[in-house]
C-alpha cells in the first residue's frame, strides 16, 4: 500500500527548535546549506516558558546569547526563563530560520544513504540529520514513588510552577542539585517546613564568578572539557553525582530554614523513609531527580551512521555544551564539518529549494 504522507526533502534536517536547534540553523544558514528545523512545540521557546515561575538562568546575560545576537539585558543580570523564551523567539524571527512548529518527530530511520524523519502526516528525507532535542525528555521519578500514600501531593520539577501548588504543611524536596535547592528555598520562604533530601553535590566557588563571571565561563568552556585531562575527570564525576550548585552554596540553603536530609531509600506507612531511618511526614513531595534521555524514536544503530549528528547534549564537548551561550560553538563545529564533507564530494554549497521527494538531495558525510 502506498504511503499517503506528504514527503519533503532537505539537505539537512534539524530535529528540535530550542537553543541548540536555532544555533545549528544559524551556522547552517551562514554556510549556505539548505535545511529545515522541526519543533514539536507551538511556539519557539516554549520549553523555557514551562519551567517554574521564578527560574533564572545560572549564567549572566553576557553569556546567555546565541551566535550573532547579544542578549538584550544588562551584562551582569540573570535573565528570567520568560526573557530567555522571548529571546529565542526573536532570534528565530531575526534570522528568518525555517522552523516548522507543531511538527513532532516520531521516528528517525535509515533508508539507503538517506534518513527518513517521520512526523505525523509528513516525512522529511535528508542525507544529514541533526538531533537537537537535548537530554531533558523524560522525567526521572524513583519507582518507590508509587508506594507513597495517595494523600501526598507528588510533583516532578518539570510540573512545579510555584509554592501555591503545594499542599499546606511540610514539604520534601528530593534531589539536592540546583533545581532542588532553589525549589526548597522557595517552599521555605512561602512558610512551609521544608526538607531537602539527597547527597550534596558541592558548589562552584564564589571566586569563579569574579570579573562578571568571566572566570566561570573560561572554566566551563576550556577547563571542564573533554580535551582537558582534569576536565575529563570532573565530567565523569559530575555525570555520576550531578552538577555542582551554581550561584548557591549549601549554607545558603540552610540559612533559608531548609532542613537537610539523607537520601530517600524507601517508603514506610505511605511516607518517604530516609537512609538514616527517619520517616518524613510530608504532605507534598517535589521530585528534583532529573531527566533521562529518550531516543526510543530513533532506530537502533544510527548514532554511528554517516550523516547522523547530535548537538546540545550535556558534556558533549564541555560543561557549557548544554548552556545557551555554549551550544553555539558546538553547533558551528558540526555545521562546518557537514559543509566540508559536502565540498570534498564536489557538491555545490548553494542548492535550490527542495519540496518533493522526486528532487535531488545533496549527500553529506558523518562527523
Amino acid at each position: 500500500m502506498r504511503d499517503a504522507r506528504r514527503t519533503e526533502s532537505f539537505g539537512v534536517v534539524v530535529v528540535g527548535g530550542g537553543q541548540a536547534g536555532l544555533a545549528m540553523g544559524y551556522h547552517l544558514q551562514r554556510l549556505g546549506l539548505e535545511f529545515v528545523i522541526l519543533d514539536a512545540a507551538a511556539r519557539v521557546g516554549q520549553s523555557w516558558r514551562e519551567h517554574w515561575d521564578s527560574l533564572r538562568l545560572f549564567t549572566p546575560a553576557r553569556y546567555d546569547c546565541l551566535p550573532g545576537m547579544p542578549f538584550p539585558a544588562a551584562a551582569n543580570s540573570f535573565p528570567t526563563k520568560d526573557e530567555m523564551a522571548d529571546y529565542l523567539e526573536e532570534y528565530a524571527r531575526r534570522f528568518a530560520l525555517p522552523v516548522r512548529s507543531q511538527t513532532r518527530a516520531n521516528r528517525v530511520a535509515r533508508d539507503g544513504d538517506r534518513y527518513l524523519v517521520e512526523c505525523g502526516d509528513a516525512i522529511f528525507r535528508t542525507t544529514e540529520v541533526v538531533i537537537a532535542t537535548g537530554a531533558h525528555a523524560i522525567a526521572s521519578i524513583p519507582g518507590l514513588a508509587a508506594e507513597v500514600d495517595t494523600e501526598v501531593l507528588q510533583l516532578h520539577a518539570q510540573d512545579y510552577r510555584n509554592p501555591a501548588q503545594l499542599r499546606p504543611g511540610p514539604v520534601l524536596v528530593v534531589g539536592a542539585g540546583n533545581s532542588g535547592a532553589e525549589i526548597a528555598m522557595e517552599a521555605a520562604a512561602a512558610g512551609h517546613e521544608t526538607w531537602l533530601a539527597g547527597r550534596t553535590v558541592g558548589h562552584i566557588p564564589s571566586r569563579a564568578y569574579a570579573f562578571g563571571g568571566r572566570i566561570f565561563w573560561l572554566i566551563a568552556n576550556h577547563v571542564v572539557s573533554r580535551r582537558h585531562p582534569l576536565g575529563r575527570r570532573l565530567l565523569a564525576k559530575m555525570a555520576s553525582r550531578g552538577g555542582p550548585l551554581i550561584r548557591l552554596t549549601i549554607d545558603d540553603v540552610t540559612a533559608s530554614r531548609v532542613q537537610l536530609a539523607s537520601r530517600v531509600e524507601g517508603v514506610s506507612q505511605g511516607r518517604p523513609r530516609l537512609a538514616d531511618g527517619r520517616v518524613v511526614a510530608a504532605n507534598s513531595i517535589v521530585w528534583c531527580t532529573g531527566f533521562s534521555q529518550d531516543f526510543s524514536w530513533i532506530d537502533a544503530g544510527l548514532v554511528e551512521a554517516p550523516g547522523f549528528h547530535l548537538v546540545g547534549m550535556p558534556f558533549q564537548y564541555k560543561l557549557a555544551s548544554a548552556f545557551v551561550g555554549g551550544v553555539g560553538s558546538d553547533a558551528g563545529r558540526i555545521a562546518r564539518r557537514i559543509s566540508a564533507a559536502r565540498k570534498r564530494r564536489g557538491r555545490a554549497n548553494h542548492l535550490p529549494a527542495l519540496s518533493s521527494s522526486h528532487e535531488k538531495v545533496t549527500p553529506g558525510k558523518a562527523l
